[in-house]
């Protein structure tokens, strides 16, 4: 896959109903044509009749991590799960490639069995089975990712607790189990939706450790998350929605840089 070139690799800030764009910078549209691992092309989508993610289009390169930001109702999950192809919101336009495979044809199944693995907010650990049991059903069918023994080498704490009930877990701990399950499988994108919702400080420091290593390792990766500041220290690009729309994406840096654009459209 080869490099963006210069001129793509420039921010990206699309037109906003009403003349709104993001402070400080004149509104362009994107043309959508870099290569990319990810293309996400006019997707919108709706539950029920809320139409909640409206027209968006980015490209993520292959081992970049981009945080997906936004306000609380900006279609930042929304569009998460639009990606990782759930039935709910329901995409009715657009379309979403992955390493050329069209991810927008398939169901969720099919979408997971191409590599893509959402974290969702609420970690979804299964009761009444162990902290290995839970890896354990994650391995049950190809194709298969990280080995057990791996999983513990990134994740010791899991390591020490792989025969205590899951959902017994601390907050912290069932994220890591929550992104342990993940890698147990054959991952080509992971999508990580507020991986540090409701966890102490110290926590989000060690999550974000962990997070840092899996970076290291070049897995292609979107990170949504309402702690903003900690999200774009991790991530290579930030892409900012507003009310179903994109209204900024560039690099990372450039939001940690702005802060008219992160009182605007992230409070913060």
């Amino acid at each position: 896959m080869s490099e963006q070139s210069a001129d793509s690799a420039r921010p990206t800030i699309i037109d906003l109903p009403k003349g709104k764009h993001a402070p400080g910078v004149a509104p362009v549209r994107a043309t959508g044509t870099a290569p990319a691992f990810l293309s996400v092309h006019d997707i919108h989508a709706y539950y029920g009749e809320s139409y909640i993610v409206q027209g968006v289009s980015f490209d993520v390169r292959e081992g970049e991590i981009v945080a997906l930001l936004g306000r609380n109702g900006a279609g930042k999950t929304s569009t998460l799960r639009t990606i990782a192809r759930l039935a709910d919101p329901a995409m009715t336009h657009g379309e979403i490639w992955l390493d050329h495979h069209p991810l927008h044809t398939m169901k969720a199944h099919e979408a997971a069995r191409m590599g893509v693995a959402l974290v969702p907010e609420d970690r979804r650990i299964i009761p009444g089975l162990s902290v290995e049991e839970n890896l354990k059903l994650a391995q049950i069918a190809p194709p298969l990712g990280w080995s057990l023994e791996r999983l513990y080498e990134l994740f010791p704490r899991l390591g020490e607790r792989r025969k205590q009930e899951g959902v017994t877990l601390s907050g912290g701990e069932q994220q890591m189990l929550a992104v342990a399950r993940a890698l147990s499988r054959d991952v080509n994108l992971l999508l990580l939706d507020e991986p540090y919702e409701g966890l102490a400080p110290v926590i989000v420091h060690e999550i974000e450790r962990t997070l840092e290593e899996i970076k290291a390792l070049g897995m292609t990766t979107i990170i949504v998350e309402q702690n903003a500041i900690a999200a774009l220290h991790l991530a290579d690009r930030a892409i900012i929605l507003d009310m179903g729309q994109i209204v900024f994406q560039g690099s990372a840096q450039e939001v940690l840089d702005n802060e008219e654009l992160r009182n605007e459209y992230l409070a913060v």
